[in-house]
């Protein structure tokens, strides 16, 4: 994988899989792009990359999930580069709850951020590649973007819609020399886990997660790839498939075992 003088935006670069991509573009010869709402750690982050790898690097405090702040950011990458050879729309968190239980105002916000995000970042860097007939727009979305869990709707939804907006763009941008690849790994080892709304599921009931070099190798794969979709790990594409394909065997034994998990953490509640 050559990425030699490459230019690459990073959006939620400041830690997990985008500090990690960051890093392994960079050890490739690319030239990075930060980009994240907390400056802090991706300074830190830049300033590691120029001190081993010797690239350059601009960090740009933004919030993707804001089109005005996404339009600010584009001048600004194009003030310092002049084009961008590869997009990788990282950025993405989830609220853990039901439908009943979240605010309209959390769920918008996963949306806004994990998938509008994706949509401006696009939008603000696809014309440039466009005139220039080169570039590859990797979008990170999730297993959960073809399975339905319990708990995690508004964030299924907005990856259900990063697989959907990819394959359409997919489509759209063939043989244009534009190149579109959606990541969608499993569980993955990062702050994702952070937010307070995950303090009372207990671990165990979520898949062992992936390191975020594991799915940082993914992205890079995939910026050099023809393919539309890389699920990570490769095996799980087995999984997808049975659930897609017999849905009526499995959706209920999914439905059974997140709802006792829900049941179990309601009564949990009421007794505190």
């Amino acid at each position: 994988m050559r990425f030699k003088n490459k230019i690459v935006v990073v959006t939620g670069a400041s830690s997990g899989i985008g500090e990690q991509t960051c890093l392994d573009f960079a050890k490739r010869g690319a030239d990075i792009v930060l980009l994240a709402r907390s400056t802090s750690r991706m300074e830190a982050i830049s300033k590691k990359i120029r001190e081993n790898y010797q690239t350059h690097t601009l960090v740009i405090q933004c919030d993707v999930s804001k089109k005005v702040q996404v339009l600010s950011m584009s001048k600004k990458v194009f003030d310092e580069f002049d084009h961008v050879d590869i997009l990788v729309n990282n950025a993405g968190f989830a609220i853990f709850g039901s439908v009943k239980d979240l605010s309209i105002e959390e769920m918008e916000e996963q949306i806004k951020t994990n998938l509008f995000g994706a949509i401006y970042c696009t939008k603000a860097f696809l014309p440039s590649m466009l005139t220039r007939k080169r570039g590859h727009i990797v979008n990170i979305a999730s297993v959960a973007g073809s399975i339905g869990v319990p708990g995690f709707a508004s964030y299924c939804a907005s990856k259900f819609g990063m697989v959907g907006f990819s394959q359409s763009l997919y489509h759209e941008l063939k043989g244009t020399g534009i190149g579109v690849t959606v990541v969608s790994p499993i569980t993955v080892k990062t702050n994702f886990f952070n937010h307070p709304s995950f303090q009372k599921i207990k671990l165990n009931y979520i898949p062992p997660g992936l390191s975020a070099t594991h799915v940082s190798n993914a992205v890079l794969r995939a910026a050099n790839s023809k393919r539309l979709e890389m699920i990570v790990p490769f095996y799980v594409r087995g999984a997808v498939w049975l659930i897609q394909t017999l849905p009526y065997l499995l959706n209920p034994i999914i439905g059974i075992v997140f709802r006792k998990h829900m049941n179990n953490l309601e009564k949990t509640d009421n007794q505190v």
